[in-house]
């Protein structure tokens, strides 16, 4: 897979776990949606410092962007689910999470 193609899909990838349209990943990176269908679309690959934004944008890190799943290769079933319902939520979603699970923290 060139990386044009495999940028391509992890755009559109993250877009779908997360629910977010081209529209609002535009609004969040201040890239303008044309330059997005053009990725997208593997007319031209982004710079590293737009790739940064994207990343941002979706709360992820560079490497997250290009390692995906690998990470996960230790981690049980559960813990696999727990992380995969924590990409699926949006900032504010994160947020009210992380407060729950701190709150159920033992002292």
């Amino acid at each position: 897979m060139c990386p044009e193609e495999y940028i391509a899909m992890r755009i559109k990838e993250l877009c779908e776990q997360r629910g977010m349209t081209k529209y609002r990943l535009s609004q969040k990176t201040g890239i303008s949606q044309t330059a997005l269908s053009n990725m997208i679309a593997q007319k031209h690959a982004p710079t590293i410092s737009t790739l940064q934004k994207i990343c941002d944008a979706f709360g992820i890190t560079l490497a997250q962007f290009f390692v995906r799943d690998a990470s996960r290769n230790n981690l049980t079933d559960l813990q696999k689910e727990i992380l995969d319902t924590w990409d699926g939520l949006d900032e504010k979603e994160q947020e009210i999470m992380i407060s729950f699970v701190r709150s159920l923290k033992r002292k």
